[in-house]
């Protein structure tokens, strides 16, 4: 997958295009189903697949100042996108066109900066300045600009719409499985591991610490079951999201990680982990001596857990 957002057009489409537009802030399964549309029909159709959306954490709340809290960072939703087959990706900051009038938008972005012919978008969709335009109003101006306009339905999961509000409400609850069912895949991070205290080497459980960027919604703090991907092999973890209350040093809310047989430097280093179940919520222990045989009981259970599902894929 290309990024267009700051290449011009000559050098960035080949083709004509088929448009998926939406946030995706999560691209979740019912996002999927609105960006598979466009990569269908580009197949079909002789044209490149391609997807507008903003850079997430440029995007304010419905008209508030107060920036959204993101499911994930923007590379990461990049390379979500990239696996379902997408050769284009179209995503500015929010600002450069808040405040475009909505026929201006299909007018100057769609048809002229991405050669649509094709968009795609949920029934749910907004666009334009102050969100006016909609899912219809799309329709009509596709007729007037030659760009054939299909309105996705939204996915349902347990009778309900797959929606992000339900992914957050899920992860901030400790939920992750529930979460993960409607993302179609399974929540986690992408960030640099920093230098601790190392504590838990002297504990022989020497474990990784990541920060977590200020914006992301975070998890329920506790214990997770957990796989950690170096270098391309997956390796099971035991992670904690919280603020360390027994150690009792002051802290950014991170995730911190025992990974099971696993040993090396991976300090600076982006590494990737994902979530599969809550274990246990964070607590204080009376001592050093109880937090270490808690560890120990906690890998064990995420050594079953995986023993139990060892078929589960982190990415799917």
């Amino acid at each position: 997958m290309t990024d267009i957002t700051d290449i011009t057009q000559a050098d960035a489409l080949k083709k004509n295009t088929a448009v998926a537009l939406g946030l995706f802030d999560g691209v979740h399964r019912g996002h999927m189903e609105v960006i598979k549309g466009a990569v269908q029909n580009a197949e079909q159709n002789d044209l490149q697949s391609a997807v507008f959306t903003f850079r997430t954490d440029s995007v304010t709340s419905k008209g508030h100042d107060g920036r959204i809290e993101m499911l994930l960072t923007d590379s990461m939703k990049a390379e979500v996108i990239s696996r379902s087959g997408v050769e284009l990706l179209f995503s500015p900051d929010f600002s450069r066109m808040k405040n475009m009038p909505p026929e201006t938008f299909v007018k100057e972005v769609l048809k002229e900066r991405l050669k649509c012919r094709c968009a795609f978008c949920g029934t749910d969709f907004t666009f334009g300045r102050g969100a006016v335009g909609n899912a219809d109003d799309l329709k009509r101006l596709g007729k007037k600009y030659d760009i054939e306009v299909f309105a996705i339905d939204k996915l349902l999961f347990n009778g309900r719409p797959i929606s992000s509000t339900d992914i957050r409400r899920f992860i901030r609850n400790g939920e992750i499985s529930k979460a993960n069912k409607m993302l179609g895949y399974n929540y986690g991070y992408k960030i640099p591991v920093e230098h601790g205290f190392q504590r838990g080497r002297t504990w022989n459980f020497p474990t990784i610490n990541q920060i977590i960027p200020k914006g992301l919604v975070l998890p329920k703090f506790g214990v997770y079951c957990s796989k950690v991907n170096i270098d391309g092999k997956w390796y099971i973890g035991v992670t904690n999201i919280g603020i360390k209350p027994t150690v009792k040093v002051h802290t950014r809310p991170l995730a911190e990680t025992f990974i099971v047989d696993f040993e090396g430097d991976l300090y600076g280093k982006e590494i990737e982990i994902r979530l599969f179940e809550f274990l246990r919520p964070e607590k204080i222990f009376p001592s050093f001596e109880e937090l270490k045989k808690e560890i120990s009981k906690n890998t064990n259970q995420v050594i079953e857990y995986f023993y139990n599902h060892a078929d589960d894929d982190p990415r799917l």
